[in-house]
């Protein structure tokens, strides 16, 4: 639980919650201006603001502002986890198969690539780092972050194999698709 909206901003962007319940009322910066940051990222993350505020105008702000679900206080505990449960569900119905960025393409079901209408064959582990990349679409990724992800526990901190494929991914999905963020890591652009 978070005191300030600029932590609560950290924390949405550090990508270790699949949902954010968000007070409109944050100090430092309010729960709207927290949203439009949020989903000025690429974040798709399903957002349930909560707010003493019930005017149909502020409603609409938060709706239109992104947010997936609004609701005002004073509300009942069991309704709140009712609506996380159906945002939940629907995030993951949503999701579907297919990965998408621009013309990149990614079916996790199949493990096929496409970019545009043509075809790209991936290895098991570059489609495994693709994958990542795209669900993290304009976020910097470290290697650290590559490596447990992709490759998992067994992996050393000192090995460059992350960017052995992030070159491979380059040759195979085209050189200004990734990023490199010097000193932190990588970004699909």
């Amino acid at each position: 639980m978070t005191t300030t909206g600029p932590e609560a901003l950290e924390l949405a962007l550090s990508d270790e919650f699949d949902l954010l319940v968000l007070d409109v009322n944050l100090p430092g910066m309010d729960g709207f201006a927290v949203l439009e940051n949020l989903r000025g990222s690429g974040s798709r993350m399903p957002v349930i603001m909560l707010t003493a505020r019930v005017e149909l105008h502020d409603t609409v702000a938060g709706l239109e502002g992104g947010a997936d679900d609004y609701l005002g206080k004073p509300f009942r505990f069991d309704e709140l986890v009712a609506r996380i449960r159906l945002r939940m569900r629907r995030d993951e119905t949503a999701a579907g198969t297919e990965l998408r960025h621009r013309d990149l393409v990614l079916d996790v079901r199949t493990r096929r690539a496409q970019i545009g209408d043509d075809a790209v064959e991936l290895s098991a582990r570059e489609f495994a780092l693709a994958e990542e990349l795209v669900r993290h679409a304009g976020q910097v990724l470290s290697r650290e972050q590559l490596l447990s992800r992709v490759w998992g526990y067994d992996f050393d901190p000192g090995s460059n194999v992350a960017d052995v494929y992030i070159g491979y991914l380059r040759q195979k999905l085209g050189s200004g698709r990734i990023e490199t963020v010097r000193g932190v890591g990588y970004r699909l652009t």
